[in-house]
């Protein structure tokens, strides 16, 4: 006697549970909130797992999955059974909105630190003025000639800076000398320089 083994459960399980989640978005469709809230509370375990694994702050997450599923309410005809499951159109859903968060706080980050460099670049640069005036052609040759007349250590700090393009950091390296001496030849040599762009101008 030959025994035959009963198919698997578990395809079948799977797709009762499929479409009864395909009920629920066509009920939600029509503003079924009852139908709302047991969607949430099938998935929002698993979204919100998933979002906290992507932006790695609970509170943002919290806010994606809240996002994603009034998505979910405001359009659910928006599904297409076609490209998969409930469960994974839900999940894709939360999925971009917490990568474009992560892009959005890594943007902000990199706008916050640019701003802080160049705010530290502003006091640590004395010299203002004088770097507008290197722009013009027509002032090159006296900012040169008033260079040539700066005492040889204050010209070599300022020429490293301003016509090689290395900061005040990268001169006290290139040079071995103290931060605070490349400041203080630069804050002299600048002074001179506007001094003699003065008496140039007149």
């Amino acid at each position: 006697m030959t025994l035959v083994e009963p198919a698997p459960e578990a395809p079948v399980a799977a797709d009762l549970e499929e479409a009864r989640d395909r009920d629920l978005l066509r009920r939600i469709g029509r503003a079924d909130e009852d139908a709302f809230r047991e969607l949430f509370r099938r998935y929002s375990p698993n979204a919100m797992a998933l979002a906290r694994r992507v932006v790695r702050q609970p509170f943002i997450a919290e806010e994606i999955v809240q996002e994603a599923f009034l998505a979910a309410w405001r359009n659910a005809k928006g599904y297409n059974e076609g490209r998969g499951s409930v469960r994974s159109w839900l999940m894709t859903m939360v999925h971009h909105r917490a990568v474009d968060a992560v892009r959005r706080e890594e943007s902000q980050r990199r706008r916050t630190e640019d701003a802080q460099a160049e705010d530290v670049l502003a006091v640590e640069d004395p010299a203002d003025a004088v770097v507008a005036q290197l722009g013009l052609p027509e002032e090159r040759r006296a900012v040169r000639a008033a260079l040539g007349d700066l005492p040889a250590e204050q010209r070599q700090v300022i020429e490293l800076m301003y016509f090689d393009g290395l900061s005040q950091s990268k001169v006290s390296e290139r040079l071995g000398l103290p931060l605070g001496t490349v400041k203080s030849r630069t804050l002299l040599g600048m002074r001179r320089l506007r001094s003699a762009l003065i008496e140039v101008e007149r």
